[in-house]
């Protein structure tokens, strides 16, 4: 488990959850690996959509998207904790029709990932993140 992980389960979110000179905020998805099985904890930046959360795909602009993407593509149903709050979630890709105002979310509380968008060369995809 990384230090940011660490310390923002450790904490119950109180460190880590905001971070010093990000607009957006994070929170830690647990996934299973779609292969191997494993359980797994990301940090991820999210964007707030009403009782809905939506994590980017980014991977900082990488030809491929991140592993926990394929992770939640193949076992949807997870969890994650936003400050100290776990929450059970359904992970969903985003619809084409929710894509741009989505979209325009992520950037407006993280403007590299419009650099990212160019870099990659892909269709960078957003997951929402239903309650269930």
């Amino acid at each position: 488990m990384g230090a940011h992980t660490f310390l923002y389960r450790r904490t119950g979110g109180r460190l880590g959850h905001k971070i010093p000179g990000l607009r957006g905020r994070m929170l830690l998805l647990d996934h299973v690996g779609a292969k191997s099985g494993v359980h797994r904890t990301s940090p991820l930046q999210y964007v707030e959509d009403g009782k809905d959360v939506v994590v980017i795909a980014s991977k900082g602009g990488y030809e491929k998207n991140p592993a926990w993407y394929y992770n939640l593509m193949a076992n949807p149903d997870t969890t994650v904790q936003i400050g100290s709050e776990h929450r059970a979630v359904h992970a969903r890709e985003a619809r084409p029709e929710e894509r741009d105002r989505l979209w325009d979310k992520a950037v407006a509380i993280y403007r590299p990932y419009e650099d990212y968008k160019a870099r990659a060369g892909r269709k960078i995809p957003l997951v929402v993140l239903e309650p269930r």
